[in-house]
């Protein structure tokens, strides 16, 4: 039986760019930082709030992934935030370029979206 999400693994091209993004930017907290020799690859664990819930991955090459036009997969990652206004105003004063807010028409909540340094899909949703 399934409890709950247990974390969600992004893989990246550049670890030191992507961990300023989700740590200064969005405001995840680094809980650990591991070089895997064997595998040329970084992995960062983040928190949010103090519970681990992303993990930063590197490798050599890795190929780019395909957001436009939408491809099979993972489709976004998506945070839930208290206003959507003043989370877009923070972190376009941080240099973020956040798309204007929308309307859910199935719940009337309001979002937006931005993208990582690796082009994926981030939503912010106000819950």
């Amino acid at each position: 039986m399934l409890k709950s999400i247990h974390h969600i693994a992004v893989i990246c091209t550049d670890i030191n760019a992507s961990k300023a993004f989700y740590v200064d930017k969005l405001g995840l907290t680094l809980l650990s930082e591991h070089f895997r020799a064997d595998r040329l690859s970084w992995k960062c664990d983040l928190a949010l709030h103090g519970k681990y819930v992303l993990e930063l991955f590197s490798f050599p090459d890795p190929p780019m992934r395909q957001s436009r036009p939408e491809a099979a997969g993972l489709r976004h990652l998506a945070f839930e935030v208290v206003n959507v206004w003043e989370e877009k105003a923070r972190l376009e004063a941080l240099g973020v370029t956040v798309e204007p807010i929308r309307m859910d028409e199935y719940t009337g909540k309001s979002f937006t979206f931005l993208t990582d340094p690796d082009n994926l899909p981030i939503e912010l949703y106000q819950t």
